[in-house]
């Protein structure tokens, strides 16, 4: 956790955000010694993929990974 008064925050914001971001540190700003905010990382957000509920079949793995050359299916039909 880290604790910076608010001049401290707006000199140093980018810092600040970075240490948010990439070591998901707590930040709090304070005013004359007293919390008034506090930086928290965003939680992360699932990936939704939309699938037309017309189609009927299964789904197996992640649409969004890239497939290996190797990796496509050997059916002719393909």
């Amino acid at each position: 956790m880290i604790t910076v008064n608010t001049h401290e925050a707006k000199t140093t914001l980018s810092k600040l955000l970075t240490a948010v971001e990439k070591k998901g540190e707590l930040v709090i700003i304070c005013r004359n010694g007293k919390p008034i905010a506090q930086l928290v990382p965003m939680p992360k957000r699932k990936r939704r993929l939309t699938v037309d509920p017309r189609l009927k079949g299964t789904i197996h793995g992640d649409l969004t990974l890239p497939i290996h050359p190797d990796g496509w299916p050997s059916d002719p039909r393909w």
